[in-house]
């Protein structure tokens, strides 16, 4: 049994999977009026990562996630259970970002995380990169009240802090033939003991020539090379760039793996 803190369960049969936002509201808006205009009565929808970070309107995005979740649940024939959101690489830079106090290294780490397209969340909670080096220069205490100052921030915009504490690893659908990640997956390890290639194994995902663990279809929202839609006989990726001046793209799938229905926004 998977732990349902860690993994979401979507039952649903048609399973509308929406690939790497990237702090792009007016392309996760477009999509949404798309979706809602299409989507079936007892579809699910997972979102696959990586809301946040690149794009200028990080908070914005947020609240069109929200406002549009509550819109499905509003809904007389869905469940909770039948939206999810998974963690993505920079949802999991700005977890690492707001412990910075504990890093071994922390201006190494801050760096690291500037140059991967933390800016923009760092600037949406009110903070700047100059204030971040300017604590680590003073020590440990400084730097915990600076990261204290943005998790104050971000408390303060309802209902983002909840957002990121209920981030899902991983989904799977109701027949366990479908298996959503972020980025990859590591197939020498059990679905319960992922982690960090959820969100960095990127590269290898296209050599998956085996199943793994029995599943029909793995399906991942993040791609390095962002090349839109990309599908193997085991493996399908849905990212065409979005926040990097390409597009948004979901997909509908049965059961099967079998694409259903797409929307590009």
């Amino acid at each position: 049994m998977l732990d349902r803190d860690k993994f979401a369960v979507i039952k649903a049969e048609r399973i509308w999977a929406i690939g790497s936002i990237n702090g792009t509201v007016h392309r996760l808006s477009a999509l949404h009026r798309a979706l809602a205009a299409r989507i079936g009565a007892r579809d699910g929808v997972v979102y696959l990562g990586n809301y946040i970070g690149i794009g200028s309107t990080v908070r914005e995005t947020l609240d069109e996630l929200l406002r549009f979740r509550c819109w499905l649940l509003s809904r007389p024939t869905s469940f909770a259970a039948d939206v999810a959101f998974l963690r993505g690489a920079q949802e999991q830079m700005w977890h690492k970002l707001l412990q910075l106090q504990f890093a071994r290294d922390p201006a190494d780490v801050l760096g690291w995380l500037l140059e991967h397209g933390i800016t923009p969340t760092l600037e949406a909670y009110g903070g700047t990169k100059e204030q971040g080096f300017a604590a680590l220069r003073e020590g440990i205490v400084a730097t915990t009240r600076w990261t204290a100052g943005l998790r104050e921030r971000l408390n303060a915009c309802p209902g983002h802090t909840p957002f990121f504490s209920n981030l899902r690893r991983a989904a799977v659908n109701g027949r366990s033939t479908l298996l959503f990640v972020h980025a990859g997956i590591d197939l020498t390890k059990d679905l319960a003991d992922q982690s960090d290639a959820l969100w960095w194994g990127a590269g290898s995902f296209d050599d998956i020539d085996q199943s793994y663990q029995g599943f029909t279809k793995l399906v991942r929202g993040h791609d390095l090379r962002h090349r839109g839609v990309t599908e193997t006989a085991l493996t399908l990726t849905l990212d065409a760039g979005s926040g990097l001046g390409g597009t948004l793209l979901a997909a509908c799938l049965a059961p099967d793996g079998t694409i259903l229905d797409m929307i590009e926004a």
